[in-house]
């Protein structure tokens, strides 16, 4: 039998993001991938089951008949030890709800990528974030790519966050489904042997220690003559809100190294884009950052002084970072591939006022909404952004959500 061609570790090549997460995990050697299809995320499992099929990957592959046993399967694998990898989209995401919502309360360091997809209904199988953005408050850490490379490189990132010794959480990367999902791009894969140094050996159940000569309980039941209590929930609720505090810290040393390793520098947490002496600005999320960067160096060549600020890292919420960069500003306005139904605009536009709120200078703002069910988001969407946000003067009371892809 010929040998098997070992995976193309260290050299450029072209790829779409589902692939480049699928290169990412075999190159994190994970020795568990559970898998259920859906669109937009069905080739990147493919892909994996690929590689395990020739041997590329020395995992096991769970084919299971549905989303809430592939991430059942996950957190028994992970009580035992294993390093482990599934992913999801939209409808898939909810069906997994029960076990999504157990894994982080048990300290459990699974990754999943979501490729995120808005939600129903009207029936709905195209890109937005509605998906990932329904579940935030469920405990799991949310990193948000926004180029193919960046989902290749975040998603291995994403194994040290979740597997350091004082965060061990799940950790979602999420990429935009058809934009990164299926785009393609040039990547460069890092070195085998760099990826290994950065993570280390799998350090998943040091907290559990499951061992069958050693039987124990796991998750057991609150309240009642057999529960554990009140004060043992609310211990574990302090536990999970500070590991998921220390996460800002592990995250921003995971990147720190590896920019070491690799060269590749992305921002942590936000990355600030030409923000120096800017009066206004756009906060974007995702994919679309690339059109809104392109839509500033417009502006800033029509002699606009307007900047613009990625969000990177969702959960935890970096507050600091973001009002520290927005604080001084005239006025912003926030662009979300989503709703929050409870206040009527963007969740990630809700998020950032929030975290200026106590600040000695507030900046006027502005929620836009667009990009619903794949709509594209493109530089004349977001000079419009910029055309609305440049007029903006302090008015009293709240201003009503544009949205950006209505019918006028």
């Amino acid at each position: 039998m010929a040998a098997v061609a070992p995976l193309p570790s260290g050299r450029v090549l072209a790829c779409d993001g589902n692939e480049a997460a699928a290169l990412a995990v075999a190159l994190a050697r994970v020795d568990m991938v559970a898998v259920y299809p859906i669109t937009p995320q069905s080739s990147l499992v493919e892909y994996l089951a690929k590689f395990i099929a020739d041997g590329r990957l020395q995992a096991e592959l769970v084919d299971a008949e549905g989303e809430h046993s592939v991430l059942s399967v996950l957190q028994g694998a992970a009580l035992a030890g294993a390093r482990t990898f599934t992913a999801t989209s939209g409808p898939g995401l909810a069906f997994m709800f029960e076990p999504y919502l157990r894994t982080p309360g048990m300290r459990l360091p699974i990754v999943m990528s979501i490729v995120t997809r808005d939600t129903l209904t009207p029936q709905c199988v195209w890109g937005g974030h509605q998906d990932a953005m329904s579940v935030r408050e469920a405990g799991w850490v949310q990193m948000y790519c926004e180029t193919v490379q960046e989902v290749l490189d975040t998603t291995i990132i994403a194994y040290r966050v979740a597997e350091q010794r004082d965060v061990m959480l799940p950790v979602n990367v999420c990429h935009d489904g058809n934009y990164l999902s299926y785009g393609t791009a040039r990547i460069e894969l890092p070195e085998q042997d760099a990826v290994d140094t950065f993570l280390g050996a799998p350090d998943v159940n040091w907290h559990a220690a499951l061992d069958p000569d050693r039987p124990m309980a796991v998750d057991p039941l609150t309240g009642g003559p057999a529960g554990a209590g009140p004060a043992t929930f609310v211990r574990y609720r302090r536990g999970q809100c500070a590991g998921m505090h220390r996460a800002l810290d592990a995250i921003r040393d995971a990147h720190r190294e590896w920019a070491r390793l690799t060269g590749r520098n992305h921002a942590p947490l936000i990355e600030r884009y030409r923000m120096e002496d800017a009066e206004c600005a756009i906060v974007t999320l995702g994919s679309m950052t690339g059109a809104a960067k392109d839509a500033v160096d417009e502006a800033r060549a029509a002699g606009r002084r307007v900047g613009l600020v990625k969000v990177k890292t969702f959960r935890p919420f970096p507050a600091t970072d973001v009002a520290d960069a927005l604080c001084k500003l005239r006025s912003f306005g926030v662009v979300d591939r989503s709703v929050d139904f409870a206040w009527n605009c963007g969740p990630l536009y809700r998020e950032v006022v929030t975290a200026l709120q106590g600040g000695t200078r507030t900046a006027t703002s502005q929620s836009f909404i667009g990009g619903l069910a794949g709509a594209d988001l493109t530089v004349e969407h977001f000079q419009r952004v910029i055309e609305t946000v440049g007029q903006m003067r302090e008015v009293a009371g709240p201003r009503d959500t544009v949205w950006l892809d209505a019918q006028e």
